[in-house]
């Protein structure tokens, strides 16, 4: 058997792929400006934010959508985008959820199907090499058995949600907070309060870094 020796001096060149969580409104698609080339794969709807910025997108309103996206930008055609933005996964997995509810009598057939096509997608984009892949996803708050309030990304089903942050070494919580002045300050934690869910396994941030993705 031939073994390939590799060197983990040459990971960084595989591209940065992380995930940023956040509520609504508070800026998850406005970080892609910060991206070197984007294109956005967008099953929200939620652009304006973006508009005058002349960023490409393609719209995704169903799995057949983003099977056909995940060929096109993998392609040599789509070889000048150097970032991929999935905006968000959440909204995705609700797609996939909707369309396997048609399809199965049973509600929990529907959430193993949505859990494993999701699970795969993820991967396949994480796994694209030479590229920045960003996925967004929404907020969910939750209360533990000590009445502990909890932030996390959010998914449908609780085991999707709760496998979603082991998929990527930089998970981000965006976080919007008003200063002792009153003023609204937008940062990226990137570590874990106990609260809140985030990780950086590149060990180059800090807890809280400014909310550009540059």
């Amino acid at each position: 058997m031939a073994v390939r020796l590799q060197s983990t001096r040459d990971i960084a060149i595989k591209g940065v792929k992380l995930l940023v969580y956040g509520a609504a409104g508070a800026g998850k698609t406005t970080l892609v400006k910060g991206l070197p080339s984007p294109i956005i794969l967008s099953a929200e709807a939620g652009l304006l934010s973006l508009s005058g910025s002349d960023i490409p997108y393609i719209d995704i309103a169903s799995m057949e959508d983003l099977r056909d996206a995940y060929e096109w930008v993998t392609s040599e055609e789509a070889s000048s985008y150097k970032s991929i933005c999935l905006d968000s996964i959440s909204e995705i997995a609700e797609v996939v959820l909707t369309h396997e509810k048609k399809t199965s009598k049973d509600p929990r057939q529907a959430y193993g199907a949505m859990q494993e096509q999701v699970t795969d997608l993820i991967r396949a984009f994480r796994d694209i090499s030479g590229k920045h892949v960003y996925f967004s996803a929404k907020l969910e708050k939750t209360q533990d058995e000590t009445g502990r309030i909890l932030y996390a990304p959010a998914m449908p089903g609780n085991k999707t949600g709760q496998q979603l942050p082991y998929f990527f070494d930089e998970v981000l919580a965006l976080r919007v907070e008003k200063d002792s002045e009153g003023n609204v300050q937008r940062a990226l934690m990137c570590d874990s309060d106990g609260m809140w869910v985030a990780k950086d396994r590149s060990g180059k941030l800090g807890m809280w870094e400014p909310a550009d993705l540059g």
